[in-house]
C-alpha cells in the first residue's frame, strides 16, 4: 500500500465537510438535506462513485463553491468520499442533517480549518485513512482563555 497526503484547498471563510457514503444518489441526497437544513445556504457538494465511471458527481446552489467541491474531491480519488463546502453556514447548522442522510456511513471532518486528507492507495483503488484537521495542540487553556472562549460562543449565539 501506498500513503499519500492530500491538502483540501478553499477560501478563508469557508467550511468543509468531508465524509464517507455509499451510494449514486447521495449527491443529490446530500442537496436536499443542505437546502432543507438553511434557508438561503450557499453551498457545493461533491461525491465521489467507487464502482462503474467512477465519476465525481457534484451539485450546489453556488456555482463557484461546486467547482471547488468537485475539484477537492477528485484530488484525493478516494472512492465513496463526499465533501461539502460551506459559504454562508456553519457545520453545525447542518450536521444532523447530514448525518440523517441513509446513506452517509461517516463524517471525517466537519472544520474552517486546513485539512490534509490521509490517503492510502492499492492496486482496487484509493480509500481515506484520515485527516488532520489544523494545527497540532498548544497547549491548555487558561482561565482568560476558557472566559473568552465562553464569551465568543454567547457573541454567535450557541450558548444563552
Amino acid at each position: 500500500m501506498q500513503t499519500h497526503v492530500v491538502r483540501l484547498t478553499k477560501g478563508e471563510d469557508v467550511n468543509i465537510i468531508l465524509g464517507q457514503a455509499h451510494f449514486i444518489k447521495t449527491v443529490e441526497d446530500l442537496h436536499e438535506a443542505l437546502v432543507g437544513a438553511v434557508p438561503g445556504i450557499r453551498f457545493g457538494v461533491a461525491f465521489n462513485e467507487a464502482s462503474g465511471p467512477a465519476l465525481v458527481r457534484a451539485s450546489g446552489s453556488d456555482p463557484e463553491l461546486t467547482q471547488q467541491a468537485a475539484a477537492n474531491a477528485q484530488a484525493p480519488g478516494a472512492g465513496h468520499v463526499f465533501l461539502i463546502l460551506l459559504g454562508n453556514a456553519f457545520p453545525i447548522n447542518i450536521l444532523n442533517a447530514i448525518k440523517a442522510v441513509p446513506e452517509v456511513c461517516q463524517i471525517y471532518c466537519a472544520t474552517a480549518n486546513p485539512v490534509d486528507v490521509i490517503v492510502g492507495e492499492t492496486d482496487l483503488g484509493r480509500g481515506v485513512l484520515g485527516v488532520i484537521d489544523g494545527e497540532r495542540t498548544k497547549g491548555v487553556e487558561s482561565e482568560q482563555d476558557a472566559a473568552a472562549r465562553k464569551a465568543l460562543l454567547r457573541k454567535f449565539g450557541y450558548k444563552a
